[in-house]
C-alpha cells in the first residue's frame, strides 16, 4: 500500500512560508538599505547567499538598497602599489592619489562584482556611485586628535574624506520603480567640486534616513552587540546605546556603527540591525522569522525583539 504521508521535510518548508507570510505583506512596498561590509563578503558561497536574499526580498515587493564598502580591499591594492595607509578614528587619510585608488576599487571592481552576484541570482541591479546624478552631495570631514608630547589637540587633515550632507532620492526611486535594484558605492562630489571617499556606515545610515526606509541593516563580521558576558542584546534604544558605551560593554569599531544606527533612527528609519553576515541567509533570518537574527535599535525600547515582529503592526515604537 503506497504511504500517502507528506515528506516531513516539505511540510516543514510550508510551515517556513506560512511564518514568512505576515511578514511579506507587512513589508510590501517599505524599503530596506543593506549596508553590506568588505569583511562580511566572505567566501563565494556568503556571497551567493547574499545575493539570493537580496533577489528574494525585491521579489516579495519590498525594494532592497545595498551600500557596500570596501576597506579591506582598498587596503589591499594601496599595499600592492606600496601605498602606505594612516587612520583617525577609523578613517582613513585620503591624499589625491589614494582617493583615486578608493573610487577605482569602490566603484569599479567591488561595486560591478555585487551587480554580478544579483545578476547571477536572478535579479537586476545597477551599480551607481553617490557622484552620480547629483544622488549625494558631501563635505569634507575634519578630525581632531591628542598631541600627547604638547599637551594640545590639533586639527587633522583626512584628505577626501567626506560625509553627506544632502542626498536626493530621485535616482533611487528611478531604479526602484523600474524592478531594479541600486548597487550604491560611497563615493560623492562636494560642492567644491572634489571627490570624497565617504565611510560607508556612515552612507548607508544616511541614505536610509532620506529614503524614510523600513529597515537599516548593517551586515559584518560580527555577530552582533554583546553584553559582559558574551550573550548577544537583542534589543536597544539610544538610551541603552548611551549607557553600555559609558560603562565599556561596547568598544572600537562597534561604537560609530551603533552610532549610525541611533542617527538613523532618530532620522526617520523605523529600526537599525547590526547583523552578522557570515551567517547564511541573516537577512531572511531576521526579516522573515519570529526571533530574528542580530541586534535591533529603535527610537525607544519594546518588550521584546520577538514581540515587535511577531505580526504586521506590532511593535510600533513608543515615545
Amino acid at each position: 500500500m503506497t504511504d500517502h504521508t507528506p515528506d516531513p521535510a516539505l511540510l516543514q518548508r510550508a510551515e517556513i512560508l506560512v511564518e514568512a507570510l505576515p511578514y511579506m505583506q507587512r513589508y510590501a512596498g517599505r524599503t530596506f538599505v543593506v549596508k553590506y561590509g568588505g569583511h562580511a563578503m566572505g567566501s563565494p558561497e556568503a556571497q551567493r547567499d547574499f545575493a539570493e536574499d537580496i533577489v528574494l526580498m525585491k521579489a516579495v515587493g519590498i525594494n532592497p538598497v545595498v551600500v557596500h564598502g570596501g576597506g579591506p580591499q582598498i587596503g589591499a591594492m594601496l599595499k600592492r602599489l606600496g601605498v602606505e595607509s594612516r587612520f583617525v578614528d577609523g578613517l582613513r587619510v585620503t591624499d589625491a592619489e589614494t582617493a583615486r585608488i578608493a573610487e577605482m576599487v569602490l566603484a569599479g571592481s567591488i561595486n560591478k562584482e555585487i551587480v554580478g552576484w544579483i545578476g547571477e541570482a536572478g535579479g537586476r541591479a545597477v551599480g551607481i556611485a553617490g557622484k552620480d546624478a547629483g544622488f549625494v552631495t558631501a563635505e569634507k570631514v575634519t578630525r581632531t586628535e591628542a598631541d600627547r608630547l604638547q599637551g594640545i589637540e590639533r586639527h587633522v587633515d583626512l584628505g577626501f574624506v567626506g560625509e553627506p550632507v544632502a542626498i536626493d532620492r530621485t535616482i533611487i526611486d528611478t531604479l526602484s520603480d523600474a524592478g531594479i535594484i541600486p548597487v550604491v558605492a560611497p563615493i560623492a562630489i562636494g560642492a567644491d567640486g572634489a571627490t570624497y571617499n565617504i565611510n560607508a556606515d556612515t552612507m548607508a545610515g544616511a541614505i536610509a534616513a532620506a529614503l524614510g526606509a523600513e529597515r537599516l541593516f548593517m551586515l559584518t563580521d560580527v555577530v552582533g552587540v554583546l553584553d559582559k558576558q558574551g550573550e548577544l542584546l537583542t534589543d536597544l534604544d539610544a538610551a541603552a546605546v548611551r549607557a553600555l558605551r559609558e560603562d565599556g560593554t561596547i568598544s572600537g569599531g562597534m561604537i560609530p556603527k551603533l552610532e549610525t544606527c541611533v542617527n538613523a533612527v532618530e532620522g526617520g528609519v523605523d529600526a537599525a540591525v547590526i547583523l552578522d553576515g557570515r551567517v547564511p541567509h541573516a537577512i531572511l533570518l531576521e526579516i522573515f522569522t519570529r526571533r530574528g537574527a542580530g541586534t535591533l535599535v529603535r527610537r525607544a525600547r519594546v518588550k521584546g525583539h520577538a514581540d515587535a515582529d511577531a505580526q504586521p503592526g506590532a511593535g510600533e515604537t513608543t515615545e
